[in-house]
């Protein structure tokens, strides 16, 4: 018997004390309803909840997780280290080596910047391209999400969007109107917008493939499109990598695109599960950053060395065993086919985007290839099959604006497990009509 009695006594417990009784938002599970999971402890491609019960987890800490939960060189990794000391605040050689190891897997970066997070790193990245440049204003995608950074929370994704959040108190008018915005994949719209506001963009931004309107994939032409503006008119083209760096291949959606951006920013699995961020580039507009530039950036446990022994063991293996974004692949497309074949079957209107190891199921009859195509797709539908795959033992992302994440711990029998559950979710569907 399914029983979420403990989860539920934590919930109330931590409303008391924690903003709506979660420190991230989409954690209070507001788009699909009902009560958060608290979570006790994980293992391999399993989650274990507060009352005991296990999921195959289709999120992997919202990407990190790529190899599975508590890997174990990586657990080892980190006891050792933690021995010496939890922080220095001072350089370390590892934080040499782990920016040597990313140069070595990363086409077009010379220097690079360790931070404490993603929202850290996308904002550290703007703020510089606005001091290479000397303009101030820069296009984002809407849908698309980089942090929770003033400049960043317009039109802003996954989780403005499961609160129908438009606008956000706080941010100024200046702010706002520094920030153009227009549709993923509409390259006319960014001609348009870089020629109404001519020499006064510093950057474009962009998730290359993004995660937070579901998985959306670029049209062909569009990266190129957009590396031929930044091009000709002087603009600094910012891959936001947070969650595609070193998940969708060895050197990121730069390599696996074909396309070079002048600056990157990283998280999620640079830190195997652990808080980090970076940014990096070429080094004509990393040299900006102080102490080399004027660019001024700072942060007490910037390269943290727990962190940077989590990120380390893990982008090592990920170097030495390529083979493993093969079989992260082959696992993806089997459970997209898989899906596919159950949908079809039971004639349902669907679209499943899928690159690598990042997969999302949309509920229409159109190509999802933008926020406002996500968004026309059956919401309430997707928020039934994430209850029913709850009390199942399956984990999908809390919000049809996520796209999941597959990590390599999953094994063909979670996967037949999770296409079965699919089907038998359309027939109880059928049943109770």
């Amino acid at each position: 018997m399914y029983n979420t009695q403990k989860s539920k006594e934590l919930f109330d417990r931590a409303q008391e004390s924690i903003p709506g009784g979660v420190n991230s938002p989409v954690r209070a599970f507001k788009s699909v309803g009902g009560t958060p999971l608290f979570i006790q402890k994980a293992k391999g491609a399993y989650l274990y909840d507060a009352d005991g019960n296990e999921y195959i987890d289709y999120i992997a800490s919202w990407g990190p997780m790529i190899l599975g939960h508590a890997h174990e060189p990586i657990v080892n990794a980190i006891q050792e280290k933690a021995i010496y000391s939890t922080s220095f605040g001072a350089p370390t050689e590892l934080e040499i080596e782990m920016a040597e190891l990313i140069k070595s897997m990363v086409p077009n970066v010379d220097l690079i910047r360790m931070v404490s997070s993603g929202t850290e790193a996308c904002m550290s990245a703007l703020r510089l391209a606005r001091g290479y440049t000397g303009r101030n204003k820069f296009i984002k995608f809407e849908g698309c999400y980089h942090g929770h950074a003033d400049s960043f929370l317009v039109k802003a994704g996954s989780g403005m969007a499961t609160f129908n959040i438009q606008t956000v108190p706080g941010i100024t008018g200046g702010v706002s109107n520094d920030t153009l915005t227009c549709a993923y994949n509409d390259l006319d719209a960014v001609e348009k917008l870089v020629s109404e506001n001519k020499n006064e963009i510093a950057a474009i931004i962009i998730e290359p493939v993004a995660g937070n309107m579901g998985c959306i994939l670029p049209k062909n032409g569009f990266m190129q499109g957009l590396r031929e503006i930044c091009n000709r008119e002087g603009i600094v083209f910012i891959f936001d990598e947070v969650m595609t760096g070193f998940r969708l291949g060895r050197g990121g959606a730069q390599e696996a695109l074909n396309i070079s951006a002048d600056l990157v920013t990283y998280g999620k699995v640079i830190g195997g599960g652990m808080p980090v961020g970076a940014f990096g580039g070429k080094k004509e507009i990393m040299q900006h950053i102080a102490p080399l530039g004027n660019v001024y950036q700072a942060g007490t446990l910037s390269g943290n060395p727990i962190a940077m022994i989590a990120g380390f063991t893990l982008l090592n293996e990920l170097n030495q065993h390529p083979n493993i974004y093969d079989e992260l692949n082959e696992k993806t497309n089997y459970l997209a086919k898989g899906i596919e074949a159950v949908l079809q079957n039971h004639e349902i209107d669907f679209r499943i985007n899928l690159f690598s190891s990042m997969i999302s199921v949309h509920f229409c009859n159109h190509d999802v290839v933008d926020f406002s195509t996500a968004a026309k797709a059956d919401i309430p539908l997707f928020n039934k099959l994430f209850h029913f795959m709850l009390k199942n033992g399956v984990y999908l992302p809390p919000s049809a604006y996520e796209s999941w994440f597959l990590n390599n711990a999953l094994t063909y029998s979670d996967l037949d497990k999770t296409i079965r559950l699919f089907d038998e979710f359309f027939i109880s569907l059928k049943e109770s009509v």
